[in-house]
């Protein structure tokens, strides 16, 4: 399932409150001033960090494909009189009126595109859309299968309505040929006037560090660095997870 039609309804509602990680802006911050503006944040969501970034005067945008999530974080934005400019498109077919000196994902929101093919399209999006000698930051991450005896467990969160909101992992198939691991989510919205319960799969597809450099490459990005877990050591090709730091090449 796309994230477009994921990221809906019950499931954009339960993201803010049964979220378990909010990304530290500050790299983010760092980032953009050192590239410079105008920066572009790809998959912002419902708001973190883009709406950090805009607190302190960063010219930053943000484009997701989920017009649920991106309700979200324009209400949110207005709740702390931020104003934002957001973009309803997916990543693989951005756009978009401007050009950009600095392109971000704050986490790794690469890996749910489903394949090489959606990947490839997705960096030479970014690629059209960063100036020349423009950067990108794109954190990757290598999923572990999931230890049966997590399969199955409830984790729960309050709605602003007072709902009682649920998340569970109702199985999971991990496909290392493929380089994908699909899971079947559970949501569930209990409250006094009704109940609500869905499930929907979560595909993540992953890359060895010579493979993403490979598609980089391809679509006009140079690999400037890569490191992980803010570790400036050497990433080795199956590490679980890296951060690659890409250049535009000059066009000729």
């Amino acid at each position: 399932m796309e994230p477009a039609n994921f990221y809906t309804g019950i499931v954009a509602e339960s993201y803010g409150p049964l979220k378990s990680f909010s990304p530290d802006p500050e790299s983010y911050v760092n980032f953009v001033r050192e590239v410079g503006g105008p920066a572009l944040e790809l998959g912002c969501g419902d708001g973190d960090p883009l709406l950090a970034l805009r607190r302190i005067g960063l010219d930053v945008e943000g484009v997701d494909s989920s017009a649920d999530m991106l309700e979200r974080c324009r209400r949110r934005a207005e709740e702390a009189g931020i104003t934002v400019t957001l973009h309803h498109q997916r990543m693989e077919a951005l756009d978009l009126p401007r050009r950009f000196r600095a392109i971000f994902l704050a986490g790794p929101t690469f890996n749910l595109l489903p394949d090489d093919t959606a990947a490839d399209a997705a960096l030479r999006s970014v690629r059209h859309h960063l100036v020349d000698g423009g950067s990108a930051l794109i954190p990757l991450h290598v999923p572990s299968p999931t230890p049966p005896d997590r399969i199955g467990q409830v984790r729960t969160a309050t709605a602003a309505d007072g709902a009682e909101l649920r998340f569970s992992l109702v199985s999971e198939e991990h496909d290392e040929r493929t380089r994908t691991q699909t899971s079947l989510l559970r949501y569930e919205r209990l409250a006094r006037d009704g109940s609500t319960v869905v499930e929907r799969p979560w595909l993540l597809h992953w890359y060895t560090r010579s493979g993403f450099e490979e598609l980089a490459t391809a679509a006009g990005l140079t690999t400037v660095s890569v490191v992980a877990d803010g570790d400036d050591n050497p990433v080795e090709d199956d590490a679980a997870y890296m951060v690659f730091r890409l250049r535009a090449d000059h066009r000729r």
